[in-house]
């Protein structure tokens, strides 16, 4: 079996990169917030195995959010969806269609977050901590706070350049 490319999972996020430095030697804050969490997936009626899932939000993509799950082998499979939608499945029931999030309460595992993935090659649900899946996402706010997204965003005049040299 290949090597899993993903670090242990571990309560401290991973450094983010770039970090960057200004003139004044002072150093950028990241622009990426990204951490490996431990998710259980329920394979079986009976069965339940573990899938370390990389969360990672990136002020380039400021509405979105990137999980990758490690399958165990060469492929990763990658979800993008809503940084809003993930806030709100926290709380209650959020998404539709392909992806839909809901918190619960585990006897044995205590708050969770469950994540319920389609797709035309399969399904999968899975439950995450929901403490340290909002820790997570809270880190994610203070890179970028709620309603600042669109000033990271290319203006309409920076578009416009793109689009006439490409």
């Amino acid at each position: 079996m290949p090597c899993d490319p993903l670090p242990a999972p571990s309560d401290q996020p991973i450094a983010a990169t770039p970090t960057g430095g200004g003139r004044n030697g002072a150093t950028a804050p990241p622009a990426v917030v990204e951490e490996v969490l431990a998710l259980r997936i329920a394979l079986d009626q009976d069965l339940v195995g573990e899938v370390r899932t990389r969360f990672r939000y990136a002020a380039a993509a400021p509405y979105e959010v990137r999980l990758t799950f490690h399958l165990g082998r060469l492929d990763e499979a990658d979800w993008v969806f809503s940084r809003d939608l993930l806030r709100d499945g926290l709380e209650s029931l959020s998404g539709q269609g392909d992806i839909k999030l809901w918190p619960a309460q585990c006897p044995c595992h205590g708050a969770t977050l469950h994540l319920a993935l389609e797709s035309p090659h399969g399904s999968a649900l899975l439950e995450a901590s929901r403490p340290q899946v909002r820790s997570w996402l809270e880190r994610t706010y203070a890179l970028v706070p709620d309603g600042s997204a669109d000033e990271l965003l290319p203006s309409d005049e920076e578009l416009a350049e793109l689009l006439a040299e490409g």
